[in-house]
């Protein structure tokens, strides 16, 4: 038995019944048996936002909400040196321009120029445009070398609520929405430090981002729509707390593997919902970052690295949706 299954592993998940069958199904086939649920107090702190922060549910939902006054966020009590983190969330409606919702993992409280993130944005628009997905790395304090992400979702995350989940290991990173891995970042030699490497807490925070957001900068948010109000809920953390021993960290409980089937779906909803990529911003980066292997799928962007097609983008959703990764429709 290798020293981290002897380690104390602290898992703490606030259990939702509300949760979309496949994204249970997800958590389901993701989650250790020797994880267990612990109370938003025992797992969790408040960072900012007084009274916008609201617990629900015996302490299994979190609201966090924008007003004139402030947002609000929270973080986990303890860090951590890889694992699984994922949270299912639902997102403001209506006029939502300006808003960010963020949910992300760093570790800038402790290491201030030399910080590790990996980040779920999600950016407001205005009423009748959907919301974005943004996902960004950074490592050692790395952020003039932005590896951002942006991405259309193919459903409504304001009616129901959807999982979002990091794994981190020693060499891989991936993101994913639901079941769908949607990015997966390894660690290469030419990234060196720039992969994250050190422990992390995990945070959630909403807040007032006017000056870029949405259409960068152009629409800003209007609290007369306000309170903005995110729903948070089977929060689960799952690693290795900081200071465990190196199996711990390399394996185990943060192994990072995609089956074949993932890698598909992974692909597909890549180059189905993928609005922006660093990879292919030919204007802040004339020559691609070394990790980066761009092929025939470059056409598809622009020099910006925005995406030729305006399909990409999305429109208003009817009720029935297409899952990313097939070609079958489901309603949610």
């Amino acid at each position: 038995m290798s020293r981290c299954s002897l380690l104390p592993i602290l898992a703490a998940v606030l259990l939702a019944a509300s949760l979309p069958p496949r994204a249970a199904a997800m958590v389901d086939s993701l989650l250790p048996a020797s994880a267990t649920a612990l109370s938003f107090e025992e797992g969790y702190t408040q960072l900012f936002g007084d009274s916008n922060l609201m617990l629900h549910g015996d302490g299994k939902r979190v609201h966090i909400s924008l007003d004139e006054r402030t947002g609000a966020g929270f973080a986990s009590q303890g860090a951590y040196h890889h694992g699984f983190f994922s949270a299912s969330i639902k997102l403001p409606s209506d006029h939502t321009a300006g808003v960010v919702v963020a949910f992300y993992m760093s570790n800038g409280d402790v290491y201030e120029r030399t910080h590790d993130e990996l980040d779920f944005e999600f950016l407001g628009n205005v009423r009748g445009r959907e919301w974005r997905v943004q996902t960004n790395v950074y490592g050692n304090g790395s952020t003039a070398a932005g590896r951002e992400e942006r991405y259309g979702l193919w459903f409504d995350p304001t009616q129901d609520f959807h999982r979002y989940a990091i794994r981190w290991s020693h060499d891989t990173i991936i993101f994913y929405v639901d079941e769908t891995p949607i990015r997966e970042v390894v660690r290469t030699a030419f990234m060196g430090a720039q992969f994250p490497s050190k422990p992390m807490s995990l945070y959630a925070t909403i807040w007032d981002g006017s000056s870029w957001a949405t259409s960068g900068g152009r629409y800003k948010v209007n609290y007369k729509y306000a309170p903005y109000v995110a729903e948070f809920t089977d929060l689960l953390l799952h690693g290795c707390p900081a200071g465990s021993a190196p199996p711990c960290e390399r394996g185990g409980a943060a192994a990072a593997t995609m089956s074949t089937g993932q890698r598909s779906a992974m692909e597909k909803f890549r180059a189905r919902h993928m609005t922006y990529g660093y990879c292919y911003d030919r204007v802040r980066y004339p020559a691609p970052l070394p990790e980066c292997r761009v092929g025939a799928e470059a056409e598809a962007f622009l020099p910006s690295g925005e995406a030729r097609s305006t399909d990409r983008r999305g429109s208003r959703h009817g009720k029935r949706h297409r899952r990313a990764g097939d070609g079958v429709d489901s309603a949610f």
